[in-house]
């Protein structure tokens, strides 16, 4: 592949493959950090979380009107970047960015997935009456991470040095909206340099999938990354890497007519 060159990775298979009559399916970094507009997310750069929810929203057409359309969707862990956010769960949401996506497309954050809006509110109710000598600035503690409630209570609007028993009730739900619906507006995706993978490669039509063998060249066996396979991160593009290579290195192990 081309996705991190450092380690010496070139790309030179795709050309040797476009050389001997192959075609190669269109190129880009996947399994990648997804960089947004929201410059204030430095603030929150190093900070990992757990078991949150995930989603990346893309407008589309339907029957002329433009609609919001779901295009990934997932539960586990991330963790933010100086420009972006990244983990597991935002590699795998890359991956379904890296053929492209629509202005406007944006990421969205469940910070509390297994409480509901009413349940959280009434979390954030209790909170403040625990809290209800103190000042909004300090009452989420108990909630979320320390950097985590300060950019919300920062993106809130609401002031931070009010009491919390001065908050309205609708300051109160725009604050549970925003952890409910944490958004970040996608700029674009991470290049090849952090890239795990490289999405695209050699046309598996043209690759005789019990063998690795080309079905243009005899003798001529492909495997791993070259190819245009790719999986969501968790191992999957490791395991695609070691049965295709195995099945490439015995097949060209018993012909008599390998390709060197």
């Amino acid at each position: 592949g081309v996705s991190y060159p450092q380690t010496g990775s070139t790309g030179d298979g795709y050309r040797f493959a476009k050389e001997v009559g192959h075609q190669v399916t269109e190129l880009s970094p996947s399994l990648v950090a997804i960089l947004v507009k929201e410059k204030k997310v430095k603030q929150l750069e190093g900070l990992s979380l757990k078991n949150v929810n995930l989603s990346v929203i893309s407008p589309a057409e339907k029957k002329g009107k433009t609609i919001q359309k779901e295009v990934f969707h997932g539960f586990g862990e991330m963790l933010f970047t100086a420009e972006g956010v990244s983990g597991p769960l935002c590699l795998s949401a890359s991956s379904e960015l890296a053929s492209g996506f629509s202005d406007g497309t944006y990421v969205e954050i469940d910070l509390k997935p297994a409480l509901t809006m009413e349940q959280l509110e009434q979390r954030v109710l209790n909170d403040f009456k625990d809290n209800i000598n103190r000042q909004f600035r300090n009452s989420l503690g108990a909630l979320l991470p320390a950097r985590m409630a300060e950019y919300i209570i920062e993106i809130s609007g609401i002031d931070p040095y009010v009491q919390v028993n001065s908050v309205t009730q609708q300051e109160r739900r725009h604050l549970c909206e925003l952890i409910k619906k944490l958004r970040f507006t996608v700029e674009k995706l991470g290049g090849y340099r952090e890239a795990v993978i490289t999405r695209g490669g050699i046309n598996v039509k043209e690759i005789n999938p019990a063998t690795m063998e080309s079905k243009l060249v005899s003798g001529l066996y492909f495997a791993g990354e070259v190819l245009d396979l790719d999986a969501l991160t968790g191992g999957f593009n490791l395991q695609i890497a070691w049965t295709t290579g195995y099945v490439a290195g015995n097949s060209a192990g018993s012909s008599t007519s390998c390709t060197v």
